[in-house]
């Protein structure tokens, strides 16, 4: 930050931001400052409207019909082709179906398929868990044929050898932020043989990606964070166009099927990106993502990533200067080599977070002592920014978090 560090600075900054008109897409409650929408996206205002309609016009009164004149059928590759503008993909490379950690397993296990003799799923220790959980998951049912190892992220590159058949890892870490050369990384595999399979959840809405530019192989993501699709949402898959035709994954469920309507009792795959789906979809989830996705309307993906690194280094400009020392920086401090989420190490970041939401600063924490804050550029503001670091500064002087409530345990962190 060049400016001062004052709210009118940043007043001013919000003046002339030219995604203001985007927070107004968005039903934001009064006396709260949202920094999760990493972890789950706020509440678009044309949301409630198309539920309604879906569910007392198309449902209500089409009934079985509206498979076909609402157009529920085609939905997985209509709001699929939406998402992949977002992601440097072309519209037939990507599906709305199930969720990251069942796409995960999908497309891993695809990838292993693709690459018949090798043994190995690379990843890194600290992956998003259910990353590892799903690709352990996948090794016992391959019955020890294959095996996943995970190296530090700074050995990954000399790690991918003859034996490794897919790379998988998510590229915007979970907690840090660190962001990964996709571009690199994939180049690297694909010389040594090997397929990229990139989680990308904490990217998706964030920052711009190219997965054509990149020659990404294979990529999964949620719809409930920067996609503001609500909780639960569907994820996506995607499929380079130059494997489609040779994926075979493990769910063959009747939606993936080439002519699901003929009820035939042999599976013969669907054609294309519609391979990947499995069973039916949920309507009206998806018609939540499709609210979320249309947020991005008229938005480009360099604004958006312009805003969130000034909002994130405006974040940690104050801290330093009203909290020095206060709390250890585990994300990357150069803007660029981080997502859009800061987090931030404390032995007591639970009730201090716990403190903060209490008074309407809302982050979130990960185990054992990262309090995440998330900075989303299409409905946050510079003065959101300062008026949370003000908080936060009258929590820790005051001791606030000291306050016996703030250490119990809530089910979800």
């Amino acid at each position: 930050m060049t400016a001062p560090l004052t709210r009118e600075a940043c007043a001013a900054l919000d003046r002339d931001d030219p995604l203001a008109f985007a927070r107004d897409r968005f039903d934001l409650p009064e006396g709260v400052i949202y920094l999760d929408g990493n972890s789950l996206g706020a509440l678009p205002r044309a949301t409630a409207d198309a539920l309604a309609q879906q569910t007392q016009e198309a449902w209500g009164r089409g009934l079985i019909r509206s498979w076909n004149s609402a157009g529920w059928i085609d939905a997985p590759l209509r709001v699929g082709a939406r998402i992949a503008r977002l992601i440097g993909a072309g519209a037939d490379e990507v599906v709305v179906t199930d969720s990251t950690s069942v796409n995960l397993f999908k497309l891993a296990s695809a990838a292993v398929a693709l690459r018949p003799g090798r043994r190995v799923i690379l990843s890194e220790p600290g992956n998003f868990p259910t990353d590892l959980y799903m690709l352990q998951g996948l090794c016992a049912q391959l019955g020890g044929a294959v095996e996943l190892k995970c190296v530090p992220r700074d050995r990954i590159a000399e790690a991918l050898d003859e034996t490794v058949a897919v790379l998988v890892l998510t590229h915007v870490h979970y907690t840090s932020g660190e962001v990964f050369d996709m571009a690199g990384l994939t180049a690297r595999a694909q010389a040594a043989g090997a397929l990229t399979l990139w989680d990308l959840s904490h990217s998706t809405g964030a920052l711009p990606m190219d997965l054509t530019g990149a020659g990404a192989d294979l990529a999964v993501g949620c719809g409930y964070k920067y996609l503001n699709g609500g909780p639960g949402a569907p994820a996506f898959a995607y499929v380079a166009r130059r494997h489609q035709d040779g994926l075979r994954q493990p769910l063959s469920g009747w939606m993936g099927h080439a002519a699901p309507f003929a009820f035939v009792d042999d599976y013969q795959p669907a054609a294309g990106i519609g391979r990947v789906l499995c069973g039916t979809p949920s309507v009206l989830a998806m018609t939540a993502l499709d609210c979320g996705v249309a947020t991005f309307d008229g938005v480009e993906m360099a604004q958006v990533r312009a805003k969130s690194m000034s909002l994130s280094g405006l974040f940690l400009d104050l801290l330093e200067a009203r909290l020095p020392g206060v709390f250890q920086l585990v994300s990357p401090r150069n803007a660029a080599d981080r997502g859009s989420h800061v987090s931030l190490a404390h032995p007591d970041g639970y009730p201090i977070m716990a403190a903060l939401i209490a008074d309407g600063v809302i982050g979130d924490f990960r185990a054992p002592d990262r309090l995440r804050f998330g900075f989303t550029p299409l409905y946050l503001s510079h003065t959101d920014v300062f008026d949370a670091v003000e908080i936060l500064v009258r929590i820790m002087r005051e001791e606030r978090w000291r306050d016996r409530r703030f250490a119990v345990r809530q089910a979800v962190t």
